[in-house]
């Protein structure tokens, strides 16, 4: 008899053994999900405060602009150009707390919008489509024609020229879908024409906007090189160098300035479309704070009182700090 409940108590001791180390295995799952759970909410946290300080951070570089606006009507003259603060720096700004953030305002006056190629009435900017497809050339871009960014914009159905696309196009793709029928919210919707590959928005992307607003004109002294050489059929790529380095030496102060240049004097390019100031603005903001990193793209408007207000915000970019750093100091 003492050997069976010897045998029970062993068998007992075994029970309570494995009861407590389904307790010990059932509090590590909970502890592991509630770390999990703290993790998360950490994350999320770090991630809006962010958002918070990025918002901050446009509203800074917004206030740097109309500064900017301030200090060129005290001059008596309205030009924008490479050579100011704000487009030569990606500026650091001091924080109390343990991060770090950078601000990059980038000009997109000197870029060909996209939605110019259409107006309100639907009919077709001649002038523009001819510019984009110097520009398409300028750039080695033969996969996709400017006809199907105009069949993207336009409200109708028919397609316009051969290298056009209309809903019936884009029905035969696999996914399939529409055409927008409607202007450009963003330059990133050219991934979606036919015919389009990465190296060639990638080469697009920089000369070309998706601004809002038609007519604003392309400011001749922030304009990129293949922008400046898509003025007129005429300039060669040597010519529009030689209007850069001009411009880096003494910036056009007017329209009439840079028509005087005896690369451009005689060629027949209209003083129509172009410009000395810029109204459109991209802020970039990238924020490292508490182990996170974020990134928010503002596009900002400033109108002709100097007043910037947010267009646009997008926190899907990356690698978009290009410049020299800069800590800033109001001091």
């Amino acid at each position: 008899m003492p050997g069976r409940y010897g045998k029970q108590r062993g068998v007992a001791l075994i029970m309570v053994l494995l009861a407590m180390a389904l307790v010990v295995v059932l509090a590590t799952g909970m502890i592991s999900q509630q770390s999990l759970r703290v993790f998360r909410a950490s994350h999320y946290l770090a991630q809006q405060q962010g958002y918070t300080i990025a918002t901050g951070a446009e509203t800074f570089a917004r206030s740097l602009l109309y500064r900017d606006y301030q200090d060129d009507q005290e001059a008596g003259s309205l030009v924008d150009s490479p050579d100011e603060f704000w487009a030569r720096y990606a500026l650091i700004l001091p924080m109390d707390i343990d991060g770090l953030v950078e601000i990059q305002i980038e000009d997109l006056g000197g870029r060909i919008n996209l939605n110019d190629l259409v107006g309100p009435t639907g009919q077709v900017n001649e002038r523009v489509r001819e510019q984009l497809q110097r520009l398409f050339r300028i750039q080695d871009i033969t996969t996709v024609s400017v006809d199907a960014l105009i069949d993207w914009i336009d409200a109708d159905g028919d397609m316009t020229g051969a290298g056009g696309g209309e809903d019936s196009s884009y029905r035969t793709l696999d996914p399939p879908y529409l055409s927008a029928n409607q202007p450009f919210v963003s330059v990133s919707e050219l991934r979606l024409m036919p015919g389009m590959t990465e190296q060639a928005y990638h080469s697009l992307r920089p000369n070309v906007s998706a601004l809002p607003r038609g007519g604003a004109g392309i400011n001749v002294n922030m304009a990129p090189l293949p922008v400046l050489q898509s003025l007129a059929e005429e300039l060669t790529e040597r010519q529009a160098l030689l209007l850069v380095e001009h411009r880096e030496q003494q910036v056009y102060n007017s329209v009439s300035d840079f028509l005087a240049q005896p690369l451009v004097e005689g060629i027949g390019l209209a003083r129509q479309g172009l410009t000395v100031n810029s109204s459109y603005f991209e802020v970039v903001s990238r924020i490292t704070y508490a182990g996170q990193e974020v990134t928010m793209v503002s596009t900002v408007f400033r109108n002709g009182e100097g007043e910037v207000q947010t267009l646009h915000r997008d926190i899907s970019q990356r690698r978009r700090m290009t410049r020299e750093p800069y800590t800033f100091s109001e001091g």
